[in-house]
């Protein structure tokens, strides 16, 4: 497996022309079944497992638990904004630096699953009821240097969603631990 087959398991983001009711649902549905399926693939995962890095300069599985933790509170707040401010200028942050904090390196993942199913459960609770006019508000990120939209950002975190999964799906595979 190359490096970029480690780095984007399922490929990077594909930002797609029309966006059907059917793909949103499928979008909304990755982020509202993310927690579980992620608890199902780490709580028999031994310290030293979760200290296992899903490629060479990457993050180990547990610094991967806590990035969505965090960077899914993030999202959940980029959410609020967009929706009760005019294109808000939303605030970006450096995931690798908060990876190397002693919260994402040491400690347990329990306390981010545990944020990971109350995010994902209040987050659903948002998405299963925007309109079209909600799902067509927009944020500027200063980082990308362009807006996004509720709809394409939805996207972007099924997408991260999976993402993060299959990083740890297939160190699971490579180390024969299923």
């Amino acid at each position: 497996m190359d490096l970029n087959e480690l780095k984007y398991p399922i490929g990077k983001f594909q930002k797609l022309e029309v966006i059907t009711n059917d793909i949103l649902e499928n979008w909304i549905s990755d982020i509202s079944t993310f927690p579980q399926k992620l608890i199902n693939e780490v709580r028999l995962l031994s310290d030293e497992q979760l200290e296992t890095i899903y490629r060479p300069e990457g993050w180990s599985i547990r610094q991967v638990v806590h990035h969505c933790a965090d960077s899914h509170m993030n999202s959940l707040i980029r959410l609020k904004l967009a929706l009760t401010e005019d294109q808000p200028i939303i605030k970006p942050y450096f995931e690798n630096r908060w990876a190397e904090l002693i919260d994402s390196k040491n400690l347990s993942i329990e306390p981010s699953l545990k944020i990971i199913e109350g995010i994902h459960e209040r987050w659903t609770v948002l998405l299963n009821n925007l309109n079209k006019e909600q799902l067509a508000r927009t944020f500027i990120h200063p980082e990308h240097r362009k807006s996004f939209s509720i709809l394409e950002n939805i996207g972007v975190y099924a997408w991260h969603c999976n993402h993060h999964l299959a990083h740890i799906i297939s160190v699971k595979k490579r180390n024969k631990w299923n």
